[in-house]
């Protein structure tokens, strides 16, 4: 089993920063592909961002790219959720999650580990 905990969330202004944090613990995480998907009030829950725990290769959101950027730290087993001019649509409820497949995947049924989400509430 793997555990992740998102932290970070928050309330932020139009135009701020946030960044969330996702700790893995239980087996290794070494080789697992890691995803960020959110959901906001009344709509599906969508892909955000995506690496890759070994390779280091991403994968960004049309919707967010050139706003946010996905990062690990494979010491801390954590990985790292940059968002950065934020607007209001970002509103939503962050999930990180784990995924045993070795290329980047956007499909949410690929990830087998979720964690419990961290709220950001983005202000107009």
């Amino acid at each position: 089993q793997v555990q992740l905990v998102e932290s970070g969330g928050g309330l932020v202004q139009a135009g701020g920063s946030l960044r969330l944090s996702c700790a893995a613990s239980g087996r290794p995480v070494s080789g697992y592909g890691m995803g960020w998907f959110r959901q906001a009030p009344g709509k599906e829950r969508e892909f955000v961002a995506a690496i890759l725990w070994s390779g280091g290769s991403t994968y960004i959101a049309d919707s967010v790219k050139g706003r946010f950027t996905i990062s690990r730290d494979n010491a801390k087993n954590t990985v790292y959720l940059q968002m950065n001019s934020l607007k209001p649509e970002d509103t939503a409820v962050y999930y990180c999650a784990a995924t045993p497949f070795r290329s980047i995947t956007t499909r949410q049924a690929s990830y087998d580990y979720w964690g419990q989400g961290t709220q950001v509430t983005v202000s107009s």
